[in-house]
């Protein structure tokens, strides 16, 4: 292993410690916080934010220091970008099925009313858009 310069040792620590710092931040808000609505915001946000600083950290190490290229934060990014807001989506779907009605909810001013209360519309498959025809 090559000696880092000091500038590229504290860019590394500085961005642990920031990824660190949301960590932590994230974890107090989810005690803190009362609501489940409140806190789907503390860990999906300090999270994506604690992990990125440490992503980061660690791709700076890994080129910088070990002169060597790695695609490991890169998929480690992207899994977690895909699979944050599909969780916190299925949360807050679930926190309003079980704590709100039908009736609480604001009228749409659409045809159809809120798609987690209502099946999606039947489509006839007659009036679907087709290619057209040479």
């Amino acid at each position: 292993m090559t000696e880092a310069p000091m500038l590229v040792e504290i860019v590394i620590s500085f961005f642990l410690v920031v990824g660190g710092a949301f960590g932590l931040i994230g974890s107090l808000g989810l005690l803190k916080l009362t609501d489940t609505m409140q806190r789907l915001h503390a860990p999906t946000k300090a999270t994506t934010l604690g992990v990125g600083g440490v992503l980061i950290a660690s791709m700076l190490f890994m080129l910088l220091v070990k002169e060597h290229l790695s695609f490991h934060e890169f998929m480690i990014t992207l899994f977690l970008f895909l699979t944050a807001p599909i969780s916190t989506l299925f949360i807050a779907q679930t926190h309003i099925l079980m704590n709100l009605k039908r009736s609480d909810l604001p009228d749409t001013g659409r045809e159809h009313s809120w798609s987690i209360y209502d099946d999606p519309p039947e489509q006839d498959p007659s009036t679907e858009d087709t290619p057209a025809e040479s």
